[in-house]
């Protein structure tokens, strides 16, 4: 398929910090070259606040109407929600298909959801933001009022699409709740279970994915492209020391995230609450990445996930400006393709745990064989040691409080 072309249109309100306003607009160049089209043209607009009827002023709309004809626009996009009458009064303007951020995301998102239930949540989410703009898609029911026609089977089409999508939104809703039910029980099996979990979340792009594929040797889908993961992974992976821990990777961040999004994929992002410590990926070479920190950092504060402990691991170091300050600690700089950078991460992520555990000693005899290999796959073990003349083995190391070896360890 042929690429479309692409017109952006953006309004830059006069209290906005220029160098955001920049950010937000390189992203969404960013998200139409991921979604498939081209970007042909950019028209800005200063302005105090957003046209109500037009997003823009008259005078500029004209502008693009021409610009459109001139370059053979196939798609407007525009840098902010629009409502549904701007929806309408510009869709007549230009004579083109127009849409904004949001439905960007979505777009690309229904591409790219993998899983039954990643697609029924971009379903949801596509329904819930058209339902109140079906007015701007089409005629407007504004103009037909409640008088003959518009009652029993003549009722309009607009009406029927409505009653459509409710119908759906509700049937999407019942099915989701059915999935959450039953990660639920996955995710109680695996607490029952005493399986430690790592979450990687970061801001799109910052080469999770890499990182989540060199850690576990998966083949999850990694690529330059912005939400190139949709539906949360889950692998298991061992640490130097010897300790068995599930690692996770989450659906990219974004500023200005549509609402929308964030409640379909709230069960998605479930995912980092249940986690007992996090990877904070960024990319240490964007020039925006202390905002795209402070986005990460924001949504995890919504999560209510911004307790759990935190390792800022900034990525691609090899494309670092020579003033490179790192912004949040504890960290630690990579390149998720070094391996021994790899390695050092490890390493790092276990001194961390063990500042967060409980340190322990336990004298144990050979024939509690089980409880040593539990130790040595759910502990950080220091040191083990055979006692020659009490013919025990002794185990220091770290455990998580909590954990149900510790009511073991105290009785050795």
């Amino acid at each position: 398929m042929p690429e479309e072309k692409i017109l952006i249109m953006a309004v830059n309100k006069d209290k906005q910090h220029s160098d955001r306003f920049r950010s937000s607009l390189e992203e969404l160049m960013s998200l139409s070259n991921t979604a498939g089209g081209s970007v042909h043209a950019v028209v800005t607009q200063n302005r105090q606040r957003i046209h109500p009827a037009t997003y823009m002023g008259e005078g500029m709309i004209d502008e693009i109407a021409k610009q459109i004809e001139e370059l053979d626009i196939d798609l407007v996009i525009s840098n902010d929600e629009l409502s549904p009458g701007q929806l309408r009064n510009l869709g007549d303007r230009f004579g083109v298909r127009l849409i904004d951020r949001s439905q960007l995301i979505l777009d690309i998102f229904a591409q790219r959801a993998r899983t039954k239930e990643g697609k029924m949540q971009v379903e949801l989410a596509q329904l819930e933001y058209m339902l109140p703009r079906l007015h701007g898609q089409g005629t407007a029911m504004s103009r037909l009022g409640a008088g003959i026609g518009t009652r029993g089977p003549g009722e309009t089409k607009l009406e029927t699409d409505q009653r459509h999508i409710r119908r759906r939104i509700y049937d999407i809703k019942r099915r989701l709740k059915m999935v959450v039910q039953q990660r639920e029980q996955y995710r109680q099996r695996r607490k029952a279970n005493e399986a430690h979990q790592i979450a990687i979340v970061g801001y799109t792009n910052a080469g999770k994915s890499t990182l989540f594929n060199k850690l576990t040797d998966s083949g999850s889908l990694a690529e330059d492209q912005l939400f190139a993961t949709l539906d949360p992974l889950t692998r298991q992976i061992q640490l130097p020391s010897g300790l068995h821990t599930l690692i996770t990777d989450t659906v990219g961040f974004l500023q200005e995230l549509p609402t929308s999004l964030i409640a379909a994929f709230r069960s998605t992002l479930e995912e980092v609450t249940e986690a007992d410590f996090l990877l904070h990926v960024v990319d240490g070479a964007h020039p925006d990445r202390e905002q795209q920190q402070d986005t990460v950092l924001k949504l995890l504060e919504d999560l209510g996930a911004h307790t759990l402990p935190v390792l800022t691991v900034y990525n691609k170091k090899d494309l670092f400006e020579d003033d490179f300050i790192p912004m949040h600690h504890p960290y630690i700089a990579i390149s998720a393709f070094d391996e021994k950078d790899i390695e050092i991460l490890l390493k790092k992520i276990e001194t961390m745990l063990t500042e967060h555990w409980e340190k322990y000693s336990a004298t144990l005899p050979p024939e509690e064989g089980r409880i040593i290999s539990k130790l040595e796959r759910e502990s950080i073990v220091e040191e083990k040691k055979f006692l020659e003349d009490t013919e025990h083995y002794q185990i220091n190391g770290f455990i998580r409080s909590g954990h149900p070896l510790n009511s073991i360890i105290k009785e050795h």
